[in-house]
This record gives C-alpha cells, sequence and structure tokens, in this order.
C-alpha cells in the first residue's frame, strides 16, 4: 500500500466505505478541479493507460494546460488518496537513474475512479433539453421475449440450445428496459422543472401544452399497449426460467481469485427477472405503467394550474417576471442618482411632504424615530393589497361540498366506463362485424378502434389487429379490396371499404396470423384469395 493511502482502499482503487467512496468524487469542487479533470482525463479515457508524471505533462502541454512534472506528480498523489488513480507496477528501462526515479511514478485509473469520471463527463456534456423517451424498445423487448421463449421450447423438445445467443437476448431484454426506465425519467424530471415555473406563459405555454398532451399521451399509449404482451410473454418464460438460468450458470463466468465479488451482467439471478416481471405486473408495489400514467396526472394538473394562473385578472396570479426583469435591466444600466429616482418612482418611496398625528401604533415600541424596515408589519386588508380600496364586494359565498361534486363525478365516471364496456361486450358477441347490427354505442366504439388502428398501421401489407387491454377486446383487420365490412345500428349503418373485420377476445392476442385470417374470413382452412395492391386502404362511408 503507497504511503498515505487509507487502509479502507483497496489495491484496485475500491473503498470499502461509503466515506472513502464518497471522495472519489473530491477532485470535482477542489481548488484545482480544472487540472484534475484534465489529468483524469488522459488516464480514464484509453484502456490501462499507464503514464508517469513526465508523460503526463508532455500530453497535457500538447492539450493546451501548462504544469510542470512536479506539480503533475502532486496532482496525481491527491488523486490517489482520494482513490482515482493507483500505482502502475510496469518496468521501467531509462538510461540513468533520474531517469529511473521518475519512472517509477506511475499511474493507472481505478475502477471507480474511471467511471465516476466518465459519469461526471456526460453529465456535464448533456444538454439542457428534454430527452426522448425510448417508446420503441418496449416493443423489441416483447420481440426479444418470444425469441428466449422459442429457444427454450426447442431446447426441451431436444434441439440444441445456443447459450451465447440466449444470454445475449437476455442482456439485450435488461438493457432496453435500463434505458427506456432511465429515458422516462429524466424526461418527467424535466417536463415537471418546467411545468412548476412561476412565469411560465405565452408562446412557451403552447409549446409545452402540446407536448404534454400528445407526446406525453403517445408515452403512456406505448406502455398501454404493450404491457399487457410483455406480462404475457412473462407468464411463457415461467416455465422455463429454472432452465435459462441454469443455462446462464454454465458459461463462463469472471471469478477473482481472492474471493472479491464481481459485478456480473443481468438477467442472472432469479431475483432480477422477478424485478423486472414486477415492474409491469405491479407484483411488488405500483407497476411501471400505473407510475407513468400517475406522472402524466400530475403534469396535467399543474399544467391546469398555469392556465388559470393565466386567466386570473386580479391578485398575485399574474407574473410579473418580464416587468420585473425589465425594471433591473434599467437599474443594471443606470447611475446612482438615476437608480435613486427610478426606485422612488418604481416603489413609491418619496419624502413625506406633510407630518400628521397618524393613529396609534399598536406597538408602543413603535415609536417616530423607529425605522419601518425595524418596525412591526401592518396588516393590510386584502381588498386594500388587490384593488386600493377598501369597499366591500358582493357578498360572502357558501362554502360548496366538495365531497357530493367528488361523488357526482364518481358515479358518471363509473357510468361511462360501464356503457364502454357494455359496447365492447357487445363487439365481441358479435365476432364478425360484417352485417352484424349494433347499438349506437358499440357503433361509435368500432370506429375508434378503427382509427387508432389506421393510425397505428398506414401501410396495410396483411393481417393486422388492435389491442383494447381496459376492454379485453381485439380488433383483426384483414386487408381484401373486394370485400368490405358494414356493421348496422338504429341511426345509420357504417361501410368500412376494402377491410374485413372482426373482434376477438385479446387472450387470443399470441394467434398465428394464419389462425387470425381463417377466423376473419370465416373459412376453414381454406387458402385466402390472391389480394392486388391498393390504396387507399380502410376506406370507411356512414349512411
Amino acid at each position: 500500500m503507497s504511503e498515505g493511502v487509507p487502509d479502507e482502499v483497496t489495491a484496485s482503487g475500491e473503498g470499502a466505505g461509503g466515506a472513502v467512496r464518497a471522495d472519489l468524487f473530491r477532485y470535482l469542487t477542489a481548488d484545482l478541479a480544472e487540472d484534475y479533470r484534465a489529468v483524469m482525463g488522459l488516464f480514464a479515457g484509453p484502456l490501462l493507460a499507464d503514464l508517469s508524471a513526465a508523460e503526463v505533462a508532455a500530453q497535457l502541454a500538447d492539450r493546451g494546460v501548462s504544469l510542470t512534472v512536479e506539480d503533475v506528480t502532486s496532482r496525481c498523489e491527491q488523486l490517489e488518496r482520494w482513490g482515482n488513480l493507483v500505482r502502475g507496477v510496469r518496468d521501467a528501462h531509462v538510461a540513468t537513474v533520474r531517469d529511473y526515479l521518475r519512472s517509477r511514478t506511475r499511474f493507472q485509473a481505478s475502477k471507480l475512479g474511471g467511471r465516476v469520471y466518465r459519469d461526471t463527463e456526460d453529465i456535464l456534456a448533456a444538454g439542457d433539453g428534454a430527452r426522448e423517451v425510448a417508446r420503441e424498445l418496449l416493443g423489441a423487448i416483447v420481440d426479444v421475449l418470444d425469441r428466449i421463449v422459442g429457444r427454450l421450447a426447442r431446447a426441451q423438445a431436444g434441439t440444441e440450445l445456443d447459450v451465447d445467443a440466449l444470454a445475449a437476448d437476455v442482456t439485450t431484454v435488461f438493457n432496453n428496459q435500463q434505458l427506456f426506465n432511465e429515458s422516462v425519467r429524466d424526461f418527467y424530471a424535466y417536463l415537471n422543472a418546467v411545468l412548476t415555473r412561476y412565469d411560465l406563459a405565452g408562446a412557451e405555454y403552447q409549446s409545452f401544452k402540446s407536448m404534454l398532451l400528445e407526446y406525453v399521451d403517445l408515452i403512456t399509449a406505448d406502455v398501454h399497449r404493450h404491457a399487457p404482451a410483455v406480462a404475457g410473454r412473462f407468464d411463457a418464460l415461467q416455465p422455463h426460467l429454472p432452465a435459462l438460468l441454469a443455462a446462464l450458470t454454465g458459461l463462463p463466468a469472471l471469478t477473482m481469485p481472492d474471493g472479491t465479488t464481481t459485478e456480473r451482467l443481468p438477467g442472472r439471478t432469479a431475483e432480477e427477472w422477478e424485478q423486472l416481471r414486477g415492474w409491469y405486473t405491479g407484483a411488488s408495489g405500483r407497476s411501471g405503467p400505473d407510475a407513468l400514467r400517475a406522472a402524466a396526472d400530475q403534469a396535467l394538473g399543474q399544467l391546469i394550474t398555469n392556465a388559470k394562473r393565466m386567466l386570473a385578472t386580479a391578485g398575485t396570479g399574474m407574473s410579473r417576471r418580464a416587468d420585473l426583469l425589465k425594471l433591473a435591466g434599467w437599474f443594471d444600466s443606470a447611475d446612482t442618482d438615476t437608480a435613486h429616482r427610478l426606485y422612488a418612482a418604481a416603489f413609491g418611496t418619496q419624502p413625506a411632504r406633510h407630518l400628521l398625528l397618524g393613529p396609534e401604533e399598536p406597538n408602543p415600541a413603535d415609536g417616530p424615530g423607529k425605522s419601518w424596515w425595524d418596525a412591526s408589519a401592518v396588516d393590510v386588508p386584502m381588498s386594500l393589497r388587490d384593488r386600493g380600496d377598501r369597499s366591500a364586494r358582493g357578498r360572502s359565498a357558501s362554502v360548496p361540498d366538495p365531497g357530493l361534486e367528488a361523488a357526482a363525478l364518481l358515479e358518471r365516471a363509473e357510468q361511462e366506463a360501464s356503457a364502454r364496456h357494455a359496447a365492447g361486450a357487445e363487439l365481441l358477441a358479435a365476432g364478425a362485424l360484417d352485417g352484424a347490427r349494433v347499438s349506437p354505442a358499440a357503433r361509435d366504439l368500432l370506429l375508434d378502434r378503427v382509427a387508432d388502428l389506421l393510425a397505428v398501421h398506414q401501410e396495410l401489407d396483411g393481417v393486422v389487429d388492435s389491442a383494447d387491454s381496459d376492454l379485453g377486446l381485439l380488433l383483426v383487420a384483414d386487408p381484401d379490396p373486394a370485400a368490405s365490412t358494414v356493421v348496422h345500428a338504429d341511426d345509420g349503418s357504417v361501410t368500412v371499404h376494402g377491410l374485413r373485420l372482426h373482434v376477438r377476445p385479446l387472450a387470443d392476442l399470441d394467434a398465428s396470423s394464419h389462425d387470425l385470417r381463417r377466423a376473419s374470413t370465416g373459412t376453414d382452412g381454406a387458402a385466402a384469395p390472391a389480394r392486388t395492391p391498393r390504396t387507399p386502404h380502410g376506406q370507411a362511408g356512414h349512411r
């Protein structure tokens, strides 16, 4: 162990305690922080960088940082005491004793020191704007889980298992989930920081309102569409999980001869799989989709609060940020005399021209010789603060009972949900929709589902579907230029040209494309007629 290095710091630079590991961040706020960052940039960039103080000084000079060899040695030794660097062990081949003594002082980046530097530089280089959410990874997770289940099922049937490909799929699932979680947290943190600004107004408010109503709704819709599919894949994977973990255990693993714990790749333990499954199902608390829904509701509530503030015509609801900034600019460019005149005009602090005996002071200690800054505060009525007069306006309003309004809203929401589920059950009972007669509510629900399906699948190259997890139904569309779907209702009929529509339970989401086509066309094993390309798809008419 080198002199000055704490006993809790191991040879790899890792601290045994939290206090020692906190020292890894000291160089960021030290007096010579820029020098330390420049030195760490040389060690943490390449792999296994083993440099002496002289080599560090020469490379820093090439980058425009002028430090002597003695200064570099001092910086490196301090970084070593903090645990960011460790001593190098490379043999030195030099010509003189002086060069040998210098070459003995070689350093390398420790494991945690290099990680702290890289993570810190990433944060410093990150922009202040919003970060896009990697919502497309949810569909990729479904596909990769399908591959994992398929590999394990074929291995159970006797096919040789490609363990390396299986391990790659497992790592891909967990990495995709981690990237999605990080991007969602960054996006909502930025959104919350903006929506809580008191001065948000005008065009800036309009832009964030559009982002909230469109992008946030898009994220929530993607999560609600893919979360049931991912949860279903976890149910299918559960019987094969012991075999999966056993196969991954058989791969070559990194083991340390001294018994030091190594960081394994994700997905190698049953606990990690259970945590990932709980994110979608809520097995260990509130699920990820529920948390995203709550975050979207909170952001929407803050947006409504800002709208109420902007609509207010009196009181403290109006933001004076622009006026105060303009006044501050005047103060910044004014000389002393002008600043005094400006202050007196802005805040009404002109000297008194008349001295009269005022009302008795509530506090006897507040005499005429006491500064108003130190005197007791005076209670100013609300009407005088807001309107500048003491006249009463109107009569006192009765306090409404929020419980009755909440109960009415809850009852209305339950009625709407019940009517929507009844319409969904009516579509499920109809099955093949061509020629079916349904209620107007079911017909309107069908039009909404068709609109969502055509918005997602703009190019209808084959059988497509649109799932509604709340209603438990799956709308299947089979393109056919010679066919159409006619749905009758009491107030008119709807004709969808070029599509055969069929509604099935959501449990049939994993059915094969052949079964979906056979169910939608009503045939029993017969091949579908040849299709010719056509545009546009899914034209609907309402009589």
